[in-house]
């Protein structure tokens, strides 16, 4: 295994834009444990011939942009497609319907939860005679608990930002 970690080692190294290049060479010892190292002072060493790495730089024109862009807002080009303000309105309509609908299914099942919960006094069921079964669907009813009001906050947050 840490052969296979030196190995992946090296290989990201190599890969990595190349600042100063040096030798590398694979060294073994006498138990046969191989170790890649910078020198190959040691008795057991051999040089590693490793391909070139090339690098290309982002041409100036590219690194220009990128640097305005947080200054400047980007138009939209031209030949980007447009909406109709009427289509533009349905399909906010339609998308707040959605959310409203999401938001009572999940006031819903809040009350649901809620009502079994029983504010951390929950009834145990027949088959959770151990101790371990009823505790696990307590947990699981008090994450559901604050999985749906999170989910209810969350929807009340996005109609809320509709135009």
């Amino acid at each position: 295994m840490k052969q296979y970690l030196i190995g992946l080692g090296l290989i990201f190294t190599c890969c990595a834009p190349v600042l100063a290049q040096s030798d590398v060479y694979l060294c073994v010892d006498a138990n046969g444990k191989k170790e890649y190292k910078n020198t190959g002072i040691t008795k057991g060493c051999k040089l590693v011939d490793l391909p070139h790495v090339n690098t290309i730089s982002t041409p100036a024109s590219t690194k220009k942009a990128t640097s305005n862009s947080a200054s400047k807002p980007v138009a939209t080009p031209s030949n980007f497609p447009k909406v109709d303000d009427s289509t533009q309105k349905a399909r906010d309509s339609d998308r707040k319907q959605i959310l409203t609908d999401e938001l009572k299914v999940e006031e819903q099942k809040l009350v649901a939860i809620k009502k079994e919960y029983n504010g951390g006094e929950v009834e145990r069921r027949a088959d959770e005679r151990q101790p371990s079964k009823y505790v696990e669907r307590v947990n699981n009813l008090k994450n559901d608990l604050a999985r749906t009001e999170k989910n209810i906050e969350a929807l009340k947050r996005e109609i809320s930002n509709l135009k």
